[in-house]
């Protein structure tokens, strides 16, 4: 008697793709970000221009939010002074979990050319930074760029382990 051999899979005519749950909610995590920007001088310029349409950062599922509770990215653009420090600070803690912090610009990173008493020295001395986007406004393809690589970083994390509170200056 001959046995007949049946292959469920193959006669569905239904691909078939394996994943992790934590991989799938990454890759979705990370395919919609929401950016809260936090323009303070030229840099923002560049960071409009980036969700205008020649860039288009919709395509990258990543939408300019006013608001602190509706966003998970925030976008640092320009000169951080210490009057300013404290609403940055408290932007930053009225973001849900998990948060991301871009700081955009030479003036961002470490206070450019204004090495001044009432200019912050970075903003990483007053929130964690994840990204770094060097420039003297850096062009919308590099701020592209910094949101394609903060979204390979959020892919590479596990989505159900609480983050590790980062160390501030």
């Amino acid at each position: 008697m001959a046995q007949h051999k049946v292959n469920y899979l193959q006669d569905s005519g239904l691909p078939i793709a394996l994943t992790t749950v934590d991989k799938l909610v990454q890759w979705g995590r990370s395919n919609s970000l929401w950016a809260l920007t936090y323009g303070l001088a030229c840099c923002a310029i560049e960071m409009m221009a980036s969700g205008a349409s020649r860039y288009d950062f919709d395509r990258f599922g990543t939408i300019f939010r006013a608001s602190p509770r509706q966003a998970e990215v925030m976008i640092v653009a320009g000169t951080l002074t210490k009057k300013h420090a404290q609403f940055i600070r408290r932007l930053y803690d009225q973001m849900a979990e998990p948060k991301w912090v871009i700081s955009m610009g030479s003036c961002a990173n470490t206070g450019g050319m204004f090495n001044t008493y009432a200019t912050v020295q970075g903003v990483d001395r007053v929130i964690p930074v994840d990204i770094y986007l060097p420039g003297c406004a850096p062009r919308p393809e590099s701020l592209q760029y910094a949101v394609m690589m903060l979204q390979k970083q959020i892919r590479k994390e596990s989505a159900f382990q609480k983050r590790k509170p980062k160390r501030l200056v």
